[in-house]
């Protein structure tokens, strides 16, 4: 941004000053900014998965959405909350690269590090089922290409964005008639693709993605923004996922969010997070346990405003550290804020993977 002289003024302009300063950073002090970025990272993954995600899944419930079509709308908005509001940051307040570069440098991660770490760390050969891979991966392709051809002149109308908005619509709607789809993509192919055979006879068997079952409610299953169907083992998953991302059975209470883990390793990182845990419990209504539930858009309003506010803390660090290392705001949102914002999906992700 310029001022009215016309100097050029530096993104960590746009926020308070720091407590260092530029020599007392270069000498060292550059450190505190990385730990208070990593313990940031930390603060936002327990507030979404902890109450900002749990709000949005009992609504998707409420609006007895499927399955595939809540991972996409509500999960996905859920999970990637902090990447929107860094958008945001970088468009209206530091005015730079930081938020689009995030944005790529998110979608990069997920696709090939997120990846790599379940290839790396799967102890089981995985399943993975044809029709949502090939669909998913088409829609992922798709994205990418206009976002590419949008930005390559330096310049976003609002029509372009508009029509970011009508292939995600598009996208919806797909998930909407995917059993259909589906179907009919397999016998088309078939012959001559016995995985679209095999698919095809397991999607038989399975229960549609709308509906009621008569005991339970809705046919909800709490997924993240990395469950995309392409692992066939539902069972296992569903349940790892909703001790994850989610809800237990609603005949049980959730377990207090101060209970202890049990392995040493999980012990520590508890401690570590104690602080923004107990603040987190202070001010937003848990509903994942019975008396709090009712209050599930509260908690969805609170934890959206938690999540806003330690975004703005961490964009403002690492704006600040790299300026003091002189790495572009760019290269930091591709980079550092990327593989940060993304850690609960690769966790996730790998332990799902683990399981088979």
């Amino acid at each position: 941004s310029e001022n009215r002289t016309g100097c050029v003024l530096s993104s960590s302009s746009e926020f308070p000053e720091g407590f260092f300063t530029p020599q007392e950073r270069k000498d060292g002090g550059i450190v505190i900014y990385f730990i208070i970025i990593l313990y940031m990272f930390l603060a936002v993954s327990i507030v979404c998965d902890d109450y900002f995600l749990p709000s949005l899944e009992i609504i998707s419930e409420c609006l007895g959405l499927s399955q595939d079509v809540a991972g996409a709308t509500f999960m996905a908005a859920g999970s990637s909350a902090p990447e929107l509001v860094t958008a945001f940051l970088g468009v209206f307040v530091t005015k730079g690269d930081i938020g689009v570069s995030t944005i790529l440098g998110s979608a990069i991660y997920n696709l090939l590090g997120i990846s790599a770490a379940c290839g790396l760390f799967s102890s089981v050969v995985s399943r993975l089922s044809c029709w949502p891979l090939f669909r998913d991966c088409l829609a992922y392709t798709i994205s990418v290409a206009v976002v590419l051809a949008m930005i390559s002149d330096n310049r976003i109308y609002w029509y372009e964005t508009a029509s970011l908005l009508l292939i995600y619509g598009c996208y919806i709607l797909v998930l909407c008639f995917d059993i259909k789809i589906n179907q009919y993509l397999m016998k088309k192919f078939s012959p001559c693709c016995t995985c679209f055979t095999k698919a095809m006879e397991e999607n038989a068997e399975q229960q549609p993605l709308v509906g009621w079952r008569e005991e339970s409610g809705p046919l909800i299953r709490q997924r993240s923004r990395t469950d995309s169907g392409i692992f066939q083992d539902e069972l296992d998953y569903s349940q790892l996922s909703t001790s994850l991302h989610g809800l237990d059975e609603i005949s049980e209470d959730h377990p207090s969010v101060f209970t202890m883990p049990e392995s040493d390793r999980k012990r520590v990182l508890w401690v570590l997070s104690l602080p923004i845990i107990t603040l987190l419990y202070l001010t937003i209504p848990d509903c994942r346990r019975q008396f709090w539930r009712n209050w599930f858009m509260v908690t969805f309003l609170i934890s959206a405003a938690w999540i806003s506010a330690i975004t703005y803390v961490l964009v403002w660090m690492v704006t600040i550290a790299g300026e003091t290392l002189g790495i572009p705001e760019s290269v930091m949102g591709l980079t550092l804020l990327a593989a940060g914002t993304s850690v609960p999906d690769t966790v996730a992700s790998v332990l799902v993977a683990r399981k088979g």
